[in-house]
C-alpha cells in the first residue's frame, strides 16, 4: 500500500528533515510541500492525501487553524509537529494520531509512522473526527494566535458579515471590519480585535460590502472607506492607502479612479 503524504511547515528545514526521513520508506510517496496554512488548507482539499504531517505554530494560519478549515470530517489523519512543552502535549496526546517534538527523534518517527500506517489500515474515519473535533475544542487555550480560521461559511444580512466559527457566530457591522484580503480560495477579514478567515471569493465579498461604504483597491484588497486615512504616491505611479491603524494596502491603478470617486478626492 502506497501512502501519500503532505509535509507543512514554514520552516524550511524542518520540512526537509521530514522530507528525508520519509524518503527512506518505501510505501510513502510525497506529494506536496507547504509552506503555510493557507497552501496547506488548498493543498490538502485538492489532493486529498493519506496523510499529514502538519506544524503547528505557524503565522497567520497556524496548523489547529487548518484542520478548522478543511473539517475533521474532511481532514485526513495528521502527525502534528510542534516545540511545545509537555504539558500541552498531553492536553492534545490523547486524541490526536499522533505528534512530534522537535527537534525529531528518529525513533520516535517511526514509532509515529508505524501508529499512522496502522490507523490508515483501519480507516477508522468517524473515530478520526470526533478525535480531531476534541482536539480542537481542548486547544483553544494552547495557542496565541489573531486568526480565527472560519468553516466555510459566511454570509451578509441586515448590513452585517455572518460568520460561523469552530461553534461560534460572530455577526460583524461595516464599522466592525477595516479591510478584507485574498488568501487563496480564501479571504482574510480584518478587525481591530482579530482576523477571521473565510472560504468565500473576493468577488462576492466585493458583491455583499460595496453597498456597506467598502471598495475594491486591488485584487486582492478590499478597504472600508470609513477607515481610508491617507493616499501615497509610490516611485512606480502606483499608490499605496494607509487605514486608520497604520495598515497599508496597495493601490491597483485599476481601481484608482473609482476609488477617487468615492472619496470625493481629487487626482
Amino acid at each position: 500500500m502506497s501512502i501519500n503524504v503532505v509535509i507543512v511547515d514554514d520552516e524550511p528545514l524542518a520540512r526537509e528533515g521530514v522530507a528525508l526521513r520519509l524518503q527512506k520508506e518505501k510505501d510513502i510517496n510525497i506529494v506536496a510541500e507547504c509552506e503555510n496554512g493557507s497552501d496547506a488548507i488548498r493543498t490538502i482539499l485538492s489532493l486529498k492525501p493519506d496523510l499529514v504531517f502538519l506544524d503547528i505554530k505557524m503565522p497567520k494560519v497556524n496548523g489547529f487553524d487548518v484542520v478548522n478549515a478543511i473539517g475533521s470530517e474532511h481532514m485526513p489523519p495528521v502527525i502534528f509537529l510542534t516545540a511545545y512543552d509537555e504539558y500541552a502535549i498531553e492536553a492534545f496526546n490523547a486524541h490526536a494520531i499522533d505528534y512530534l517534538l522537535k527537534p525529531i527523534d528518529n525513533e520516535r518517527f517511526k514509532e509515529c509512522l508505524t501508529h499512522a500506517r496502522e490507523h490508515i489500515l483501519k480507516n477508522k474515519i468517524s473515530q478520526r473526527s470526533e478525535q480531531l473535533t476534541q482536539l480542537l475544542s481542548q486547544t483553544k487555550g494552547l495557542t496565541s494566535t489573531s486568526n480565527s480560521t472560519n468553516l466555510p461559511s459566511a454570509n451578509i444580512n441586515n448590513e452585517r458579515l455572518v460568520i460561523r466559527s469552530n461553534g461560534h457566530v460572530y455577526l460583524l457591522k461595516s464599522e466592525d471590519i477595516y479591510w478584507v484580503e485574498a488568501e487563496g480560495d480564501y479571504v482574510s477579514v480584518h478587525t481591530p480585535q482579530k482576523s477571521h478567515l473565510v472560504r468565500e471569493t473576493m468577488k462576492n465579498m466585493e458583491q455583499r460590502l460595496n453597498e456597506q461604504g467598502f471598495q475594491r483597491v486591488h485584487r486582492s484588497s478590499i478597504v472600508n472607506l470609513n477607515y481610508v486615512s491617507e493616499l501615497i504616491s509610490l516611485d512606480s505611479g502606483d499608490y499605496q492607502i494607509i487605514l486608520r491603524n497604520n495598515t497599508k494596502v496597495k493601490l491597483s491603478r485599476n481601481y484608482r479612479d473609482i476609488l477617487y470617486q468615492r472619496l470625493n478626492a481629487v487626482p
